[in-house]
């Protein structure tokens, strides 16, 4: 039966290595690994929802425990559609991490945002099809609020960073997530320019709403590497001009995430941690024994009294 306490393939803790973490980072195209991260352990888990997309690699950074995950594996092997989102999410619960920062490279919708820039959405809009963004069914119902998906304390921790790190930081804004893998056509492009959006990617929103489930606290740092194809000036980007970028960001996103964590309050006084408080509506005894088990990490406050 599933162990939800740590069920690690291969990790050695010794000499004051990891086993837990209380931040999360999950890095985008360009970051696969964290600069400043020292005693650095490698942790493959085991989830009720399948393997993650990589080993976590768990150490210190300005002196907290961190655990860092690269989305698309090492090497960018793993494409948006085929992401094991909830595997990804629950091994940072595993982990004991509270709070997730997301890495994600974006394009840009709107003229004011430019390559270089990191945007901080406070909003999402789906344009996804094919892809699982619950833990929840088989048996059990739950609706938590999304309103707001994004915990508005660490937003305004990583502004400060941005700040701090001298990269020029915009608070606010709408994700859009497509499906991809292919980019939008201009017609698309145009039509969500038309809408107010901000940016454009394809992996954000999913996290977003699964550590809401989890109870975690979640942001999403958006770096622009270009200008999505709705812009004049579209054609006449190059592959080296864009991973060029794409380096850039990484050097400035490393930078933004150990300002971050730097500056990361201990304690929460958001309501991320609650967030199921009301959201459950299936009664108690009606949960089928094997999703209770499979759900046993994220619900277990919620079944203390129901064995």
């Amino acid at each position: 039966m599933y162990n939800h306490q740590f069920a690690i393939q291969s990790a050695e803790f010794s000499g004051g290595h990891l086993s837990r973490a209380e931040i999360g980072i999950i890095g985008g195209s360009g970051l696969y690994s964290m600069p400043g991260l020292s005693k650095i352990t490698e942790v493959r888990l085991k989830t009720p929802f399948g393997k993650p997309s990589e080993a976590y690699m768990l150490g210190f950074l300005e002196k907290r425990q961190v655990a860092f995950l690269a989305r698309h594996g090492r090497g960018h092997r793993i494409l948006p559609s085929e992401l094991n989102f909830r595997a990804n999410i629950h091994g940072f619960k595993q982990l004991g991490v509270e709070r997730i920062v997301s890495i994600s490279a974006v394009g840009s919708l709107k003229e004011e945002h430019k390559p270089l820039d990191f945007v901080i959405p406070e909003q999402f809009f789906d344009r996804t099809r094919h892809r699982v963004d619950t833990f929840f069914g088989n048996g059990i119902v739950a609706h938590i609020s999304f309103a707001d998906p994004i915990c508005p304390e660490l937003a305004r921790v990583v502004d400060s960073a941005c700040k701090a790190a001298g990269v020029n930081g915009k608070r606010g804004g709408t994700y859009l997530c497509m499906e991809g893998p292919q980019f939008s056509t201009k017609a698309e492009s145009n039509v969500y320019r038309s809408w107010g959006m901000d940016v454009i990617g394809m992996t954000n929103l999913q996290e977003a709403k699964l550590a809401r489930e989890g109870e975690m606290c979640y942001v999403t740092i958006a770096m622009v590497t270009d200008y999505d194809c709705w812009h004049p000036r579209h054609d006449s980007v190059t592959v080296d001009q864009i991973i060029a970028v794409l380096m850039k960001n990484a050097e400035n996103a490393a930078r933004v995430v150990r300002h971050t964590v730097a500056k990361m309050p201990r304690g929460r006084d958001c309501k991320c941690g609650s967030a199921l408080d009301h959201a459950i509506l299936t009664e108690r005894d009606k949960i089928p024994a094997a999703t209770r088990q499979q759900l046993k990490l994220i619900l277990a406050k919620y079944l203390k009294s129901k064995k």
